[in-house]
């Protein structure tokens, strides 16, 4: 039995069998962790829901910003985007019940001494405050109304930081740290608009886990998200998304005994 991390698959269906073909993948004995962005920018958004879904207890995933707009955009939050590849989900058949189970999923998932989660953490939080402000918003998301507290969630402009926040400003920054997070400044500030690479980070930010002192420098912590950043592997920090959809490779690690597995990806 073993335990596969991978990153981010968004629709990448067929790079996601080759890859579990590699490792000789076995849903009866074995496991796979996804870091979040099951779906979008990929041909096989809907396949990927599919079968992550059916694998059951053998997989756990958390959810990544495009997981979070699919909720939003079937909710009618928000209007689809160019470069957006759900609508085979959003007309599917069994669109509910995939909804239903993407809502159900997990911000924040901690088992085997590691903690996984989509994007980055702020400095100053631990993992149990992260862990208690995943589970406030998974809380609001499996909410039977949920779609009335979905527009705070899903708030993509500027998040507050300060600890005098509302209810909703707090669901709002948590989930944007949460899955969208790549640098910030030392003191928390953060900039959700960042995509480059550290090297082109704005004068004044770092990567999330290159902050001196962050309450979790001690915790072993897998995310993906960040395809220009892509692979790292240190002591307390995985980084796994290989930019699979922009044509990379897809990359995942055995954590039993961090040995990682990749296969290259065609352009989408």
């Amino acid at each position: 039995m073993a335990t596969y991390a991978i990153g981010d698959i968004q629709g990448c269906m067929s790079s996601l069998q080759r890859l579990l073909d590699h490792i000789k993948f076995d849903q009866t004995q074995d496991r796979l962790w996804f870091a979040g962005d099951l779906v979008n920018r990929g041909p096989h958004s809907l396949e990927v829901l599919r079968f992550v879904k059916q694998l059951g207890t053998a997989a756990v995933t958390v959810l990544g910003n495009h997981d979070i707009h699919l909720l939003a955009l079937w909710s009618q939050v928000t209007q689809p985007g160019r470069k957006d590849t759900l609508q085979s989900i959003l007309s599917a058949p069994d669109a509910d019940e995939l909804i239903h189970w993407l809502r159900f999923r997990p911000l924040l998932h901690a088992e085997k001494g590691f903690v996984m989660i989509h994007a980055g953490m702020l400095p100053s939080w631990s993992i149990t405050q992260a862990t208690a402000r995943a589970r406030e918003v998974e809380t609001a998301l499996q909410s039977d109304n949920f779609q009335e507290v979905l527009p705070a969630i899903y708030f993509r402009k500027r998040a507050k930081s300060s600890t005098h926040t509302s209810t909703n400003e707090r669901l709002g920054l948590t989930t944007n740290v949460l899955t969208r997070l790549r640098v910030c400044t030392v003191e928390g500030i953060p900039k959700f608009s960042f995509k480059g690479p550290p090297s082109e980070a704005p004068s004044g930010y770092l990567p999330w886990f290159q902050i001196p002192n962050r309450a979790t420098q001690n915790n072993t912590i897998i995310f993906g998200h960040w395809s220009a950043l892509g692979i790292v592997q240190e002591d307390h920090i995985i980084a796994l998304d290989g930019g699979c959809v922009w044509g990379r490779e897809l990359v995942t690690m055995r954590l039993d005994d961090r040995q990682l597995f990749r296969v290259p990806c065609p352009n989408q």
